[in-house]
């Protein structure tokens, strides 16, 4: 198999079959010296077979820490409260033994970091990175493990790769040294695949380069993928559905194709609008959505989003939306975007020149 060949992007077939991975009531908070950090508050999702599951959302929106979760890499200072599950092809991983666990995580679910300098070992050679889990999970001896590792490198389209293996990290580029971290995620057949904005670090040509890399080991190998971006661009094709992350928690989620044609949180549109467009004329200001994220060790008594939205109404500030839609699709916001109760309350709202956090119109998302 040629690494050098990339397929064109876009949604790998799914059937409708059964489901993955179940997340119910995900929560991950953080002690810090100021109080209580919900990081990631009542996460709940489904993740079918063969399926990729994009995730997106600003810096701070819990995506990384979610997926962190699940691999139970989390920090020291990290507290899961009682009354969550994770269930993976039925099994609760939450209730395995720390051992148990650990061959789960090491064999049947693997990562790719953001940064594969950081992921990588510095001052071990590549050979011994790539087969050291294939040794300890799949008991194989070195001459095999070695003759995978090759064949490996080779699947993600690395050139010479036995020479490779007696490189260190610091001797290949950046988008090579990413392909390394992909080798060293499959090399144990995992059925799930986490790529944690796995192009954060590269260039652009790079990055699409890798994105098609994903896309084609997703097909051929069966697995089913979560992909963590903050651009929304990067899901667009690519993922089958798609959620939102803001504050903690999933505000919308659906077909990809459905939460784009769509939208009905405001956040969600607001990421949408701010993707550069080449139909756009040249210089034009790209939208901004205005304000920060919410202090989650203090945060907002209603919708998180309000402050920074142009649909924000009284009860918005009172009163945080619960998720609404049906199973396809589903968003918490009490006034949706496309709806009639969203074009009021943002009419409302443009003719004030205010919304009822106190945002003028003219900085809000519309």
């Amino acid at each position: 198999m040629s690494g050098g060949n990339t397929l064109e992007s876009g949604p790998p077939a799914v059937a409708p079959a059964e489901t993955l991975l179940e997340a119910d009531h995900l929560t991950v908070w953080f002690d810090t010296p100021r109080g209580q950090l919900r990081a990631v508050d009542g996460v709940s999702f489904a993740l079918r077979r063969g399926e990729t599951l994009g995730v997106v959302g600003e810096s701070g929106s819990g995506k990384s820490v979610m997926v962190r979760a699940i691999m139970n890499i989390l920090p020291g200072n990290a507290v899961r409260p009682p009354g969550q599950s994770l269930r993976l092809a039925g099994r609760d991983i939450l209730s395995l033994t720390p051992t148990e666990r650990k061959r789960v995580l090491g064999t049947e679910i693997a990562m790719i970091f953001q940064d594969p300098m950081t992921s990588l070992n510095p001052v071990r050679r590549i050979g011994i990175q790539l087969t050291e889990s294939m040794r300890h999970h799949l008991d194989l001896g070195k001459a095999e493990a070695t003759k995978r590792a090759v064949d490996l490198l080779n699947l993600v389209g690395i050139p010479e790769p036995t020479r490779r293996l007696r490189q260190y990290p610091h001797q290949l580029s950046g988008g090579m040294r990413q392909r390394v971290t992909i080798a060293i995620a499959l090399a144990c057949n995992p059925t799930l695949l986490v790529a944690d904005e796995p192009t954060t670090a590269l260039d652009v040509t790079v990055q699409k380069q890798i994105l098609d890399l994903l896309d084609r080991l997703q097909t051929e190998l069966g697995m089913s993928m979560i992909l963590i971006t903050h651009d929304l661009g990067v899901v667009a094709g690519r993922a089958t559905r798609t959620a939102v992350m803001y504050a903690g928690k999933i505000v919308e989620i659906a077909e990809t194709v459905e939460l784009f044609d769509n939208t009905r949180h405001p956040y969600s549109r607001a990421l949408l609008d701010s993707i550069p467009r080449v139909e756009r004329p040249s210089h034009q200001k790209l939208d901004a959505i205005a304000g920060r994220p919410p202090d989650m060790v203090d945060p907002p008594r209603g919708c998180a989003f309000a402050p920074r939205c142009a649909y924000a109404q009284p009860r918005c500030i009172e009163e945080e939306p619960e998720l609404s839609g049906d199973a396809g699709h589903q968003w918490r916001c009490h006034f949706p975007v496309g709806t009639p109760a969203g074009e009021a309350a943002r009419r409302a709202n443009i003719a004030a020149g205010v919304t009822a956090t106190g945002l003028a119109t003219s900085k809000a998302v519309s």
